[in-house]
Formats: structure tokens, C-alpha cells, sequence
């Protein structure tokens, strides 16, 4: 038998980590001559009806011949790979090239028997779907395109694994046998299937880090004041409902408890499962404590400690080694540098964080990579000091630090059916995979809002990220395409999510004013216009409105059907009758609970406490913790740093916007009894069933700021529901293309095709260029001019002239030889010699407007495509739009109407619009091409004239290379380090 050195190396790129259904990890790796007495191990370990199920008779244990067939492989022809925890096998997965004899072949045969095998106690977790995943695209790599798998029926286990993956297949019953083949090429329920898979496993991976039953904290120092001992009493004090232990080695034998913690020296001590481990001891013990935490059977870590790739390249590699080491034991790591996480629900209360106060529960998860912003945001959403009042509290908060594990990606994938989460408010500094970012966006977004502060500079030193060609704004761009709701900073972040947590999405852009300040209510218009709303004009109350002119007022906006939204503007009055602040939120409350199906905000200037009146009335503003006594150090100001201390007394917060909250009974004094803090309420007490929450806002460019998202996100949800299609062109040669691209490839690695190449090309997707002929002499143009028919028009294509026509290097309408003759003299007068402008004369196309379209493939976003005009102006602004690959009907409408300049395509001041569907259809084909075949890298069309009917395409460019590797389309893996 040959062994693997006779064929192919050891193929190391196969290894990969997994999370698996039930949220831990294993690591696939090919299987290898020195797995010998790891296979023996571990068919001891499975149930003899296992055995039997795998090998259709009793089959005890494994012959020598079999331990030498099943570890020897040429990873060809014969494949083995293994699932393992803590370097142990726990499954395998072998397959066997076949020909149509159903005999051992070799390529071209492209058929392949497959056979699984996993330890029952690892039976439901979903480590065989996981492994022929993994099998299926090694085989694809070596060219087998079908496997065969023979079953017996009462193996149902197994016969499910085949039938549910999503393949193409046939099924055939003989000899006692199930008999399944199925195609290996993925299709859109394959991997539709693989989606939701690894939903299901990543969000129970991080569900199993927010809601453990034990925490262990690592590092609680004997005295107080350090990290460790820091966390332990922020999770006493939160009121963590499961069993909570405090490990350090430097603790005695006479230290048994700790602040009333059960104290250990290590974790292999502690008595009974511990399912979240919190580290924050220094980094050079870090690894004996992961070693404890994996043989113990720890199910997560939460890596406080610093040290790692924040700090420079031994920190990186000590980052790496960590992820290594955790995966080993199927651990997955929040951190390392993290600032902790936290989880308000009354099931858990989880504050396992360097956050001093649990935030009060609400309906927000909130995620930050940044220790630091996450300490803001907590702030800003815990008091009402420095920004928007913070009445809708948190659900989860994950601060990842240096993300070497758990990133985003991952939370987004738990919040999606997190029945706690109403809106998702995300910090990043940066996106390690944009490609399936974008993906998890788009399906979170189509269910609740998801609001995305990016940093715009370069990532962390310790984040791990995927280089990206594309500016910032295309990401942006991509990005509000997805229907993430993309803002600038911190504040934004907040407006729009106090706005969303609460507030029905608005059904369209039409908004009315009303108010006590006509100029109030003018600078609310404006600001109107400006973000593109259509605002009603502002009904003035005047100074004298009493709370009762505010109630029929607004009651009557809500009323009208052609109001989408109302923007309340209230100053303070001063005089007899005038209303109070409590008297005037109650009569806003009062309206908008009566109409509950448009959103309502409030923009104020106070001098009193209108905010906190307007969230006074169910108990949601900050108030002492009653229950447990405050502790040195943690007052109710902010510390230097932004760390939210306790909360204040309402009479001492400064006033700022608030938000309304309507019980479902008029407001009471509250007994001591029932004066809890606002962390203590039921998660019920904050449904949408029994509040309704107004926000408001100090300022109207603020407000109107939320208001414009959520009327932008509102309409993408409608327009989500039917996305469009990619259409299908009957003149399109996909075949011939991609005959033509493999020949030209043919040449070399990466090369720009030649005109001619590219007008071929791009022939044969329907995309016709208008020819140009090359004049390197007077007479060579009045040739190719008699070739094309006057009149033509003379171009030069040097590189600093080519696309400039403001620069004079265009020569157009020549009707006959002698302006030819005098146009090709004046460039060569102004410009140099003709083999330095590189001129071509061109026949004239119908006059239009002149835009550009460009596809270009990204290593980290992928296939996008952009759109804009043409010109030095539009280069300036950059006004292009973008619309990732493949482009849909309905994109392509959208990608014309995106850009600022759009009007100039529509009849802007008079002029004739163009034929903007023989666009569309350009873009759409353009698309196609890109999709159909990821060799094309990058094609470039400019200018395109579009005019009244029809366009022209007067330049183009496409460059081939081989396609960049697609993860997204392979198997599950998490990043590899």
C-alpha cells in the first residue's frame, strides 16, 4: 500500500477548528500513519451497535490490517479525516475512490464511497454533519464529484445526516441496504442547510458564555482592589443566580471563602461542572489555567488579561497559542484583553465585567471591541448625564477586546433569535471577515434594527483582519445595502437605538411638527429637508399650550393618515396655567399610547426636568440600589475614565433627553417594598405590551438625525421582502466564456486583456464596445475614419489623458477628412508626439450622458459592483454608488438612483432623460459576468454614453486572474490561527 509521502504531502490546509451543535469546538485533521493508537482508543470507546451499524456485522475491535488501512492514506484516492477534543479522536471520516465497477480506482474516476463513525457519547452533537462538510470539499479539491454511502435502515442516524445536508441525491434499497448517491456540487439548499447550521451552533456557543450556571473567576486576589477581586464582587453584587467560585493559587489552606465565595486554588478543586470561566490573572500564567479550565471540562473563557497581540509580535503569538490551546479542549475564548460581558436577564444576571453597576434590563445588545467605548456606551445608556437618556436598558453586553476568537460575527449569530434582544447596537473597530459579516447583517436586519458605529482608521494592533482594497465609504456603502443602519459615532449610536428599542418603524418619510417654539419648529423643518423627509409644515401652539392643547394636537397628527411620524418641540413655559413638566409628558404619553403605530420623539429645551418626567412614570431612571450597599470608591459621578459608578438619585442627574414611558396604570408612589432598583424588574415588566417609550432629544438635528434612519431601515425591510432576482439573458455564453478565460489564463497568473480579448469577452455576455482603431499617423486616422464612417471622433489614450476630456485630449463630430487632419495636428501641437498620446479615432455615438461602471473583487468583501458618472467632478465628490455581486433587478434600479448626480439621468432642468433600463440591464450583465466566472477580477466600462435610447460603450478594460479563495462557499470553519 502506498503510503502518503508516495502521493501528496501531509495537506495541512484541510485542518480546520468547528463549533459544533451544541456549541463547543473540535478540531477535523486528516488522518495519519502516527494516529495509530488514537484509532484503537477510540473504537473502544463506541458501542458495539455502532460497530455494527458501520461494518453491517459484530466487529468487536480492529484487526492490525485495519488499523494499517485506516491510518495509511494517500489523500488522493484514499482519505481519512477525524474530529478531536483534547487531541482524542471523537469521529471519523474516510472516503474511497471508486469506478463504475464499484472497484478502488484512481482519477478521472470522479465517484467515492464514504463511510462515518462517531463515539456514542458524542452522538446528537452534530459532529457528522460537520464532517461531511469537511470530506465533501477535500473531495471537490480532488476531483470527485459524487459520493455513494450504503446504510442499513435502522441506522436512521446516519440516513439523516445524508438526506438532511441538502444534495442533490438518489436513493436505492437492495440487499437489505440503503444505497445513497448524491452530487457533491454545492446548491442553494446545501448551503442554505450549512447557514443554518452554523447559526444554531455559533449562537449556542456564545449563549453558553452569557448564560452559565457556575462561573469560576481566576485571579481573585486575597485583597481588594485588583481585576479579579473587581469581578467577583461586580457578579455578587449583580445578584449571578448560579454557583459562583473564586480561584487563586496563591490562596492558604485556611482560605476556604472569599467575600463569601467558596475559594480554591485551582479549578481541578471545585466540585461539580463549571461552565465560564473568567481569567484575569497575567498573561505567562494564562496557559496553566487554560490547561486546568479544559480538563475540568470548562465550557468557556472570558480573557481579561493583557499581554497578547495588543502589545506587539510575541503578543501575537501568544494570542495564537491561547486560541490553540482553548480549541484543544473545545473551549471558546471572549477576550484575551476583554472587558467582560454581561447578561441582565432575572434567569442569570451575569455581570462577569469591569463594569462596577449592571446596567438596568431592556430590550438592547450591545457589543464593543473596544473596553473603553463599551464603558461609554454602558454610561450613556445607564444614566442621563452626557447624552441621551438611557430609560431602555440592555439585554447582553460582549466587549471582545482583541476578538481572537468570538468576534461579532458570532454574537450577531446569537441575537438573531435571542427572544431578549429587540435591537442590536454594535462598536467595531474592525470586520476580520466582511464577506460573512454582510451575510449575518442582512438576516439580522431583516428581523431587528442593527445600528453600526465602524472605526475608520486602521485596526487594532491585536485584531486579526483580512486586508481590504475598498475605502471606506464602499464599506459603508455595502454595508447600508445588507440594511445595517450605518452612523458616525457613539451619540448617534444611541439616538438611533433609544429610537428603534421602542418606537413602531415609521411607514414612510412624511412628518409633522408640532410644538410651543415656532423657531424650534422651523429648525426641526430644516433639518427635515436636509436628511430628505418631507416634513409637514410646523404647527406652532404657541408659548401659552397648555398640556392639553399638546394632547389634542399630537392625537390629531396621529390621527392623520398622511403623517408617517411626529417630532414634538417643547420649550419651557413660564407663567399661570402654564403646564409643568410631569403634567406635559403625561398628556404625551397619553396621545401616543392611543395611536400606537407611528413613532413619536420629542425634541426639548428645558430648564426644568422634562426628560425625567417624561420617564418618571414607570420607574426607569436611575435610583440607588436598595439592596446592596454601595461600596468605597463607587459614587454615584462617573470616574475619570467613563466608568459608570451607581446610580444617581433622580434629583441629581442632569438634565438630558429622555424617554417616555406610559404604564399601564397612572403613576403611584412606590413603596420602600417596591422600590428596587430598575436591574431588579422582571425582563416582562419591559415589553412593548404594557410601555411605550418616547424618546427625546436636547437638539433637532439630533432627533431628525434618528428619525431619517429609521425611516431609511424601514424601507429597506419593505423593499427586503422581495429582493428581486437575477435575470437570465438568453445571449449570454457562459460556456464560451469560460472556455476563453481558461485560455487566456492560459498565458500567466494575471494579465489585462488586450482590446481585442476584451471585447470579445465581453461579447459574449452581451456587452458590446464600440470599436476604436488605433492612428499612430495622420494618415493611419483618415483610414480608419474611411473604415468607420464619419463622422468620427479623435481620442488620445495615453494614460494621463485617457478619461480626461476637460483636459482637451477629446476631438469630437470630425464630418470629414480635413478636421481630422487639423484635430490630429492640434494634439499633436498641445500634447507631444503621437506615440506619446497613443490617439484612435473612434466612430461618434449618440449624444447622452457619460457614466462609468465598475466590478472588481475583493479579498475581504468579495464581488462588488459600482456605478457613478463619468467626469473629474464625480471623482471629486466621489459620488459612486455600490452594490455587492450578484446584483439583483431591483439593485440595479437602485445602484442608478444612488448616486447624487442621479437627477442628470432623469431630465434634470429640462434635459432628455436617458434610457436608464438599457442601464440596468448593462449593470445586470456586468454582474453576471463577475458571478458567472471569478477569474474576471476587475472590468472596468468608460466612459458609458447613455442616451435617450440606447448607450454606448466607448471604453473598457478586464483583467483576469485565478479567483481568490472563497471560505464562504467551503466548509464550516472557524479563523484559523
Amino acid at each position: 500500500m502506498q503510503s502518503a509521502s508516495d502521493r501528496q504531502e501531509y495537506p495541512a490546509h484541510w485542518e480546520a477548528d468547528v463549533v459544533l451543535r451544541d456549541g463547543g469546538t473540535a478540531r477535523i485533521r486528516p488522518i495519519t500513519v502516527d494516529d495509530a493508537d488514537r484509532l484503537v482508543s477510540f473504537y473502544e470507546q463506541v458501542s458495539d451497535e455502532s460497530k455494527y451499524y458501520r461494518f453491517f456485522a459484530p466487529y468487536p475491535r480492529l484487526s492490525a490490517k485495519d488499523v494499517h488501512r485506516f491510518t495509511h492514506h494517500d489523500f488522493v484516492d484514499r482519505v481519512g479525516l477525524a474530529a478531536t477534543i483534547g487531541g482524542e479522536f471523537i469521529a471519523t471520516v474516510r472516503y474511497d475512490r471508486i469506478g463504475v465497477n464499484g472497484m478502488p480506482a484512481s482519477a478521472p474516476a470522479d465517484e467515492a464511497e464514504v463511510a462515518f463513525l462517531v463515539q456514542d457519547a458524542h452522538q446528537g452533537r452534530g459532529v457528522a454533519s460537520a464532517l461531511l462538510e469537511h470530506i465533501a470539499a477535500v473531495a471537490r479539491e480532488r476531483g470527485i464529484r459524487r459520493f455513494a454511502a450504503e446504510v442499513l435502515p435502522a441506522n436512521t442516524k446516519m440516513i439523516k445526516v445524508f438526506t438532511d445536508a441538502g444534495y442533490t441525491q438518489k436513493r436505492s434499497f437492495e440487499d437489505g441496504v440503503v444505497r445513497l448517491e448524491f452530487d457533491l456540487e454545492p446548491t442553494e439548499r446545501s448551503l442554505a442547510v450549512q447557514y443554518a447550521r452554523e447559526q444554531r451552533a455559533e449562537g449556542r456557543s456564545v449563549q453558553r458564555l452569557l448564560m452559565p450556571g457556575s462561573v469560576a473567576v481566576v485571579g481573585a486576589g486575597r485583597t481588594p482592589g485588583g481585576v479579579g477581586r473587581s469581578i467577583l464582587a461586580n457578579l455578587r453584587e449583580a445578584g449571578y443566580t448560579g454557583r459562583l467560585h473564586a480561584v487563586n493559587r496563591a490562596f492558604g489552606p485556611d482560605i476556604t471563602e472569599l467575600d463569601g465565595v467558596p475559594a480554591h486554588r485551582s479549578v481541578r478543586e471545585i466540585e461539580g461542572p463549571v461552565d465560564l470561566a473568567v481569567v484575569a490573572v497575567p498573561a505567562g500564567h494564562v496557559p496553566q489555567v487554560v490547561t486546568e479550565c479544559g480538563e475540568h471540562g470548562v465550557q468557556g473563557l472570558v480573557v481579561i488579561s493583557a499581554g497578547y497581540a495588543e502589545s506587539g509580535p510575541e503578543g501575537r503569538e501568544r494570542q495564537r497559542e491561547l486560541v490553540r490551546q482553548a480549541r484543544t479542549y473545545g473551549m471558546r475564548i471572549i477576550g484575551p484583553n476583554a472587558f467582560g460581558v454581561i447578561n441582565t436577564s432575572a434567569a442569570v444576571r451575569l455581570n462577569a465585567s469591569l463594569a462596577p453597576e449592571m446596567p438596568r434590563p431592556g430590550r438592547i445588545g450591545l457589543f464593543a471591541q473596544s473596553g473603553a467605548i463599551g464603558i461609554a456606551l454602558l454610561s450613556r445608556l445607564h444614566r442621563r448625564g452626557g447624552g441621551v437618556t438611557g430609560v431602555t436598558g440592555v439585554s447582553t453586553f460582549v466587549s471582545s477586546g482583541n476578538r481572537a476568537d468570538v468576534s461579532g460575527n458570532d454574537v450577531l449569530q446569537y441575537w438573531y433569535d435571542d427572544p431578549d434582544t429587540d435591537v442590536v447596537l454594535m462598536y467595531l473597530e474592525s470586520i476580520g471577515n466582511p464577506r460573512k459579516f454582510t451575510r449575518l447583517a442582512r438576516r439580522t436586519a431583516a428581523a431587528k434594527p442593527l445600528v453600526v458605529v465602524q472605526g475608520s482608521g486602521s485596526a487594532p494592533q491585536g485584531h486579526a483582519v483580512r486586508a481590504t482594497r475598498l475605502p471606506p465609504a464602499t464599506v459603508s456603502a455595502l454595508l447600508r445595502q445588507a440594511g445595517v443602519i450605518r452612523v458616525d459615532t457613539i451619540t448617534e449610536l444611541v439616538d438611533a437605538g433609544l429610537l428603534l428599542a421602542r418606537q413602531p418603524l415609521p411607514a414612510g418619510p412624511r412628518v409633522a411638527i408640532l410644538g410651543n417654539s415656532e423657531s424650534l419648529g422651523v429648525l426641526t423643518y430644516d433639518q427635515c429637508l436636509a436628511a430628505g423627509l418631507r416634513p409637514h409644515r410646523p404647527l406652532d401652539l404657541t408659548t401659552a399650550a397648555s398640556a392639553e392643547d399638546f394632547r389634542a394636537a399630537l392625537a390629531r397628527a396621529l390621527a392623520d393618515d398622511t403623517c408617517d411620524a411626529v417630532v414634538v418641540t417643547a420649550i419651557p413655559a413660564i407663567g399661570e396655567g402654564s403646564p409643568g413638566d410631569a403634567e406635559l409628558a403625561q398628556a404625551l404619553r397619553s396621545a401616543a399610547a392611543a395611536v400606537p403605530g407611528k413613532p413619536v420623539l420629542v425634541v426639548h429645551v428645558e430648564l426644568g426636568g422634562l426628560a425625567e418626567a417624561l420617564s418618571a412614570a414607570a420607574s426607569t431612571a436611575p435610583q440607588t440600589d436598595t439592596r446592596v450597599p454601595p461600596t468605597p470608591g463607587r459614587s454615584g459621578a462617573p470616574s475619570q475614565n467613563g466608568t459608570p459608578g451607581a446610580p444617581v438619585p433622580e434629583s441629581t442627574v442632569p438634565a438630558g433627553p429622555g424617554a417616555t414611558r406610559v404604564p399601564a396604570t397612572p403613576a403611584r408612589d412606590v413603596s420602600p417594598a417596591d422600590s428596587r432598583a430598575p436591574a431588579e424588574l422582571p425582563a416582562h415588566l419591559g415589553t412593548p405590551e404594557d410601555t411605550h417609550l418616547i424618546p427625546a432629544y436636547p437638539a433637532a438635528e439630533r432627533a431628525v438625525r434618528a428619525l431619517a434612519e429609521a425611516v431609511r431601515y424601514a424601507q429597506w425591510r419593505r423593499e427586503a421582502i422581495d429582493p428581486g432576482k437575477v435575470p437570465e439573458y438568453d445571449d449570454i455564453d457562459v460556456k464560451g466564456a469560460a472556455r476563453r478565460i481558461d485560455a487566456l489564463l492560459a498565458r500567466g497568473q494575471g494579465l489585462t486583456l488586450s482590446t481585442e480579448d476584451t471585447c470579445e469577452l465581453l461579447g459574449r455576455y452581451g456587452v458590446h464596445v464600440r470599436r476604436a482603431l488605433p492612428a499612430p499617423t495622420p494618415d493611419d486616422a483618415a483610414e480608419a475614419a474611411r473604415a468607420l464612417g464619419y463622422p468620427v471622433a479623435l481620442k488620445a489614450t495615453a494614460p494621463h489623458l485617457r478619461h480626461r476630456a476637460d483636459l482637451g485630449g477629446v476631438r469630437l463630430d470630425l464630418a470629414d477628412e480635413e478636421q481630422l487632419r487639423r484635430a490630429y495636428a492640434e494634439l499633436t501641437d498641445l500634447f507631444g508626439k503621437p506615440e506619446e498620446l497613443r490617439p484612435v479615432v473612434q466612430g461618434m455615438a449618440p449624444r447622452g450622458v457619460d457614466t462609468v461602471v465598475r466590478a472588481v473583487i475583493d479579498p475581504a468583501a468579495g464581488a462588488v459592483l459600482s456605478f457613478g458618472l463619468a467626469g473629474a467632478a464625480s471623482q471629486l465628490l466621489g459620488d459612486m454608488a455600490h452594490r455587492l455581486i450578484p446584483v439583483t433587478d431591483r439593485d440595479a434600479t437602485s445602484l442608478v438612483r444612488s448616486i447624487r448626480t442621479a437627477p442628470l439621468l432623469f431630465g434634470w432642468r429640462g434635459s432628455t432623460p436617458v434610457d436608464t433600463p438599457a442601464l440596468e440591464e448593462l449593470l445586470l450583465r456586468v454582474s453576471r459576468l463577475v458571478d458567472d466566472h471569478p477569474e474576471v477580477v476587475a472590468v472596468t466600462l468608460e466612459p458609458v454614453v447613455v442616451a435617450p435610447h440606447g448607450l454606448s460603450v466607448l471604453g473598457a478594460s478586464v483583467r483576469l486572474a485565478p479567483p481568490p479563495a472563497r471560505d464562504d462557499l467551503g466548509p464550516r470553519t472557524l479563523p484559523a490561527y
